[in-house]
């Protein structure tokens, strides 16, 4: 067989042929790394791979390169698994912020690289920085001082750790090309097994307040992803989770840290303390979190990080509340995740472009689950509010709420 064309115009030709085989992508990312390939090629390059895909093949070879494209870490061997979990994203998943201290909790080590949010799925970075002094941009060294004393960490990507993925994520999103399988493989795998893990365990997310809206895409992504690490070398498990309504019941900032407290303390609500500790995976992981005992893992963490656990969280104290009351009596048959994401969106939770600020304290309470009952006047959503967007977050609640007559 003839070597491939590597030549900048045989690489885009055979993306745009959907031909490409796995030294034109070693090549693709060298040549991003290196400025041989202008911002211009790479964003048709990935319009190319968003319509026409990528074989298993190429689709590893573009994870080990983005994988290799910076520092990969090691962990000295100390008799503990290192492991880490990565959501798609949602809509109040705050699981990270519950998991990392549980799995430290049961004896493993949690190298944990997270990112911030983008419109309407939240970012755990951001959620994190509500806690007074948190910082998420520590220094490799300092990050294995964490993992080795408290057995676990949560911060932002180093500049030194998958450098292509930076480059090839903010593109993605400009160029609307985020929800490519092969791309979303690549850009999650290239980040994980860069941390040097033992094993890894994705949740990955469907319905509507999530990039993949239907469960045949969110398993042909589980599998892909699946079979690409175990390709190089790390076992992963994918679990496949809704997202039609919120997870929990907060939907921001801080209000998401606080009810990823009160999981942690054994008292958050029921349906994500029952998906972190699926994803946990572990006999104790139940009774560990039931008990308590993995909060003050998490205090440790934060101030390891620079944190106050004790500090009032940012942001809380300069918002208003706004609450929707059930207007009928009835079931609830819709708390639509979109929706409610929308509306926490526009009230300055997230971010429509990468570098835009948040704002720590306002979000949505959301006090209904599908199939409750409801009566008149009750409270279904409390706004916390900063006198911005309040109208348009009032409009995305109220089209994905749905309250169906109680049959006679």
């Amino acid at each position: 067989m003839a070597d491939a064309d590597l030549s900048v115009s045989a690489i885009l030709a055979a993306a745009r042929d959907g031909t490409t085989v796995p030294a034109q992508v070693r090549r693709f990312v060298a040549g991003i790394l290196s400025d041989d390939i202008t911002r211009a090629q790479a964003a048709a390059w990935l319009a190319f791979v968003f319509h026409k895909g990528l074989s298993h093949d190429a689709t590893v070879a573009l994870t080990q390169a983005v994988t290799e494209s910076g520092d990969q870490l090691s962990w000295p061997d100390d008799g503990r698994p290192v492991v880490d979990k990565h959501s798609t994203g949602g809509v109040g998943d705050k699981v990270s912020l519950v998991l990392a201290p549980l799995w430290a909790e049961l004896g493993l080590r949690v190298p944990m690289v997270s990112g911030r949010g983008l419109e309407h799925t939240g970012g755990t970075l951001d959620k994190l920085e509500s806690i007074p002094g948190y910082r998420v941009d520590l220094d490799i060294d300092r990050l294995q001082a964490i993992l080795r004393d408290v057995g676990c960490f949560i911060s932002g990507q180093t500049r030194e750790l998958a450098p292509a993925d930076r480059f090839l994520y903010a593109l993605r999103d400009e160029t609307c090309t985020v929800a490519s399988i092969p791309l979303i493989t690549s850009s999650i795998l290239g980040k994980k097994l860069a941390e040097g893990l033992d094993r890894l365990v994705l949740d990955v997310k469907y319905g509507s307040g999530a990039f993949l809206k239907s469960l045949e895409e969110a398993t042909t992504l589980a599998r892909m992803m699946e079979a690409v690490a175990g390709s190089m070398g790390t076992p992963t498990r994918a679990v496949l989770t809704p997202m039609e309504q919120p997870l929990g019941h907060a939907v921001g900032n801080a209000i998401e840290v606080e009810e990823s407290i009160q999981c942690l303390k054994g008292h958050g609500p029921a349906d994500l303390h029952d998906l972190v500790v699926a994803l946990a995976s572990h006999p104790d992981a139940d009774r560990m979190l039931r008990s308590g005992q993995a909060y003050a893992r998490f205090c440790q963490m934060v101030v390891a990080q620079g944190g106050d656990p004790d500090a009032p969280l940012r942001g809380l104290d300069a918002v208003e509340e706004h609450v929707v009351e059930a207007t009928s009596e009835g079931v609830v048959n819709a708390v639509d995740a979109l929706s409610v994401g929308r509306a926490a969106f526009r009230l300055g939770a997230g971010r429509e472009r990468a570098g835009d600020p948040v704002h720590p304290g306002v979000g949505v309470r959301v006090h209904v689950k599908v199939g409750d009952s409801v009566v008149p006047g009750q409270p279904v959503f409390t706004l916390l509010h900063a006198h911005k967007g309040l109208d348009r977050a009032l409009r995305h609640l109220q089209s994905g709420l749905a309250i169906e007559p109680r049959s006679a």
